[in-house]
């Protein structure tokens, strides 16, 4: 999904590891991360609300969001749904 996005902006060459940053090293703003929680939703349903992960959030937790965190919380809410 993430490629997809980045593939948009003409950043098809960057890498992205579970360290890599949404603002600092992606350069994504607030719209771009609206845009990944659609994708996230359409692709996995309600059982991964990244609004409501970011809502758990402090602000200075949102700017310095890696891919890791946000791959934490994706594998656990499928973990989630698949023990339910």
């Amino acid at each position: 999904m993430l490629r997809a996005m980045l593939d948009e902006y003409g950043l098809d060459d960057t890498e992205i590891t579970l360290e890599t940053r949404f603002t600092e090293d992606l350069e994504l703003e607030s719209i771009d991360l609206v845009t990944l929680a659609g994708s996230l939703e359409a692709r996995w349903g309600r059982q991964v609300n990244f609004a409501e992960f970011v809502a758990g959030l402090d602000l200075d937790e949102i700017i310095d969001l890696r891919v890791g965190r946000l791959v934490e919380y994706v594998a656990g809410c499928l973990r989630t749904a698949e023990g339910s």
